[in-house]
């Protein structure tokens, strides 16, 4: 596996976790160290991964990226009721210039997807996010990227690429893998229309903050459907992370972005989790640790099921609306809903293939009184497969 360029977890976190009682998070990781080198990666399901690159942030770092404090909050919280196998890799430094850093995230992330373990990247800038997605080059032909972020991040059209422009380069580089872009979080004030408008013409998914404050859970199916989750600390209120400078007052509480955090986790899609954005504070530094620690939680209660295969597991509702006939299914184990959208590839193969949409039980009821899901309407313009 190339894992060359990592560097070992920093002694003093080692030293601090030699301190920690045996039921630490700490005590039950696989860690990359001076001493010992990387650790057997078999049969871990989850990596940890530091990448201390801000050359390209948009506001201009004060200072680098204290990993390690984020680390000794993390080895302190105790473990959960988990049978998943943890590592700790190290960090990935800046290289000579931002696109050796890039290049060296790519192909670090695609050994570790290849191997079918989850990397959960803790990161200075977002735009580590741009070569996160290119880890999928050759593994993955159709890639759904979900953003938890205030901003759609799509820059304009002569800036380079930066933490506040990266989807911009995503969106128009080949190989174009992007099937699905979806944000949870926006705030209207943060993003010109004209990327509102982007977002629909190109049949993107975007959920306001206030809608998801008023519902965490309508977070939930976005996630599901998700291969890369890609969490800008910027969208937790400033209040709740220590910070004020760059950070909003407006924002998701620390609960709610742990609630994301743990659906992620729980969606057996999602195949790399990021975390970037965050400065050196002591709170922010715990907030991030307790992040991770819901994304693993999450990870430790994966449930595989599909109403196509497993028919006796679920309840079936068919609901005739005046155009569409729309089929939900309900999971009788997980309460989890989901929908079925013909699929307009289907039409060419002559085959009578659906595909399933996660939804809400909201989109079922939404259904029942004549108003056909939004979500379910964006992803059959767009030919969802």
């Amino acid at each position: 596996m190339e894992l060359d360029f990592l560097v070992p977890v920093e002694d003093k976190v080692l030293a601090h976790c030699e301190l920690l009682p045996q039921q630490a998070l700490g005590k039950h990781l696989r860690i990359h160290t001076q001493r010992d080198g990387l650790p057997d990666l078999k049969g871990v399901d989850i990596a940890i991964i530091g990448v201390n690159e801000s050359r390209n942030a948009f506001e201009k770092k004060p200072e680098k990226l204290d990993i390690s404090g984020i680390r000794i909050q993390l080895y302190k919280l105790l473990m959960g009721n988990w049978n998943s196998t943890l590592a700790d890799i190290g960090d990935i430094e800046e290289g000579a210039t931002v696109e050796d850093t890039y290049f060296v995230v790519k192909n670090t992330l695609a050994a570790l997807i290849k191997e079918g373990i989850v990397p959960v990247i803790i990161g200075a800038t977002q735009d580590i996010t741009y070569p996160a997605y290119r880890a999928f080059d050759g593994i993955k032909d159709l890639v759904n990227l979900v953003a938890v972020d205030s901003r759609f991040d799509f820059g304009m059209d002569d800036e380079l690429i930066s933490s506040h422009s990266y989807m911009s380069k995503i969106i128009t580089e080949k190989p174009n893998n992007l099937y699905n872009f979806s944000n949870i979080g926006y705030q209207s004030y943060f993003n010109a229309q004209e990327e509102m408008d982007l977002m629909e013409r190109l049949f993107f998914d975007a959920y306001r903050l206030g809608d998801l404050g008023a519902d965490i859970s309508l977070a939930e199916p976005v996630l599901r459907n998700a291969h890369m989750v890609s969490m800008d600390a910027r969208a937790v209120r400033a209040s709740e992370i220590g910070l004020l400078d760059n950070f909003s007052p407006n924002g998701f509480t620390g609960r709610e972005i742990c609630a994301i955090s743990r659906y992620a986790g729980f969606s057996d899609k999602v195949m790399v989790f990021g975390i970037y954005e965050m400065e050196n504070a002591m709170q922010s530094s715990q907030l991030v640790a307790q992040i991770i620690w819901y994304f693993i939680e999450g990870y430790n209660f994966r449930i595989t099921e599909s109403p196509l295969e497993e028919a006796e597991n679920f309840t079936k509702y068919n609901v005739p609306c005046d155009t569409e006939q729309l089929v939900f299914y309900k999971s009788n184990l997980t309460d989890r809903w989901w929908v079925e959208v013909p699929s307009i590839l289907s039409s060419h193969t002559k085959t009578n293939a659906v595909a399933l949409l996660p939804c809400t039980k909201t989109d079922y009821l939404q259904a029942c009184d004549q108003n056909i899901p939004e979500r379910w309407l964006k992803a059959y313009k767009k030919g969802f497969n």
